[in-house]
């Protein structure tokens, strides 16, 4: 565990360097609906979300939509050495980044969309998801996408797993309600914007 520690934290330097907020901002300005913050997520969002996971026993992650990688990052500094997250980014610029910027063998980043995630698993010879943690901006995608993406991510999970999505707007709350059995609600204040963060079980 610890030499795949060293090897991310190693590569950590360059997601606070001028091309990472620069990707980002850049981004932004071309897809706004598809990143929902002109700034990628504070430590302190970022902390409160992952404290949420069961760390010991999470041995397939998914991500949908990691950006620039930060929660990436944190969440392969937490991982089990044995442990794979599998990271879906839309957007190739990003994807681009996020294979040259991380070196940590648990990680595999896939082009493609949230929808794919039963695709995506099955290619890559792996379980069910223990956790699926998104940021998509829920409230700009078309209600069937967004429908599509729940329901997917649902069936996805263990019976045990969880659901961990962040958003700046509330609006995606009835829609979890609609796909999770559960549903519990966290604010991050210390975040700009400040997020809301639901824990979605089944």
């Amino acid at each position: 565990m610890e030499t795949i520690q060293k090897a991310v934290v190693s590569r950590s330097p360059a997601f606070r360097s001028a091309r990472q907020i620069i990707l980002f901002a850049r981004n932004f300005l071309k897809y706004p609906t598809m990143l929902g913050s002109v700034i990628p997520s504070s430590p302190f969002l970022v902390n409160q979300l992952l404290s949420r996971f069961d760390w010991a026993r999470a041995s397939v992650v998914v991500e949908y939509g990691p950006g620039i990688g930060n929660i990436t990052c944190e969440i392969l500094k937490r991982m089990r050495p044995d442990a794979v997250l599998v990271a879906i980014e839309l957007n190739p610029d990003f994807v681009r980044f996020l294979r040259e910027e991380i070196d940590d063998p648990r990680l595999r980043v896939v082009e493609g969309s949230a929808l794919d995630i039963r695709e995506t698993l099955t290619r890559l010879q792996l379980p069910m998801a223990d956790y699926v943690i998104s940021g998509i901006p829920f409230s700009t995608l078309p209600d069937q996408s967004r429908s599509d993406i729940l329901r997917e991510s649902r069936e996805m999970l263990r019976s045990d797993g969880a659901m961990l999505v962040y958003q700046f707007r509330r609006t995606v709350l009835p829609h979890l309600k609609r796909h999770f059995g559960r549903v519990q609600e966290d604010f991050a204040v210390l975040n700009i914007l400040p997020a809301r963060i639901f824990h979605c079980t089944l």
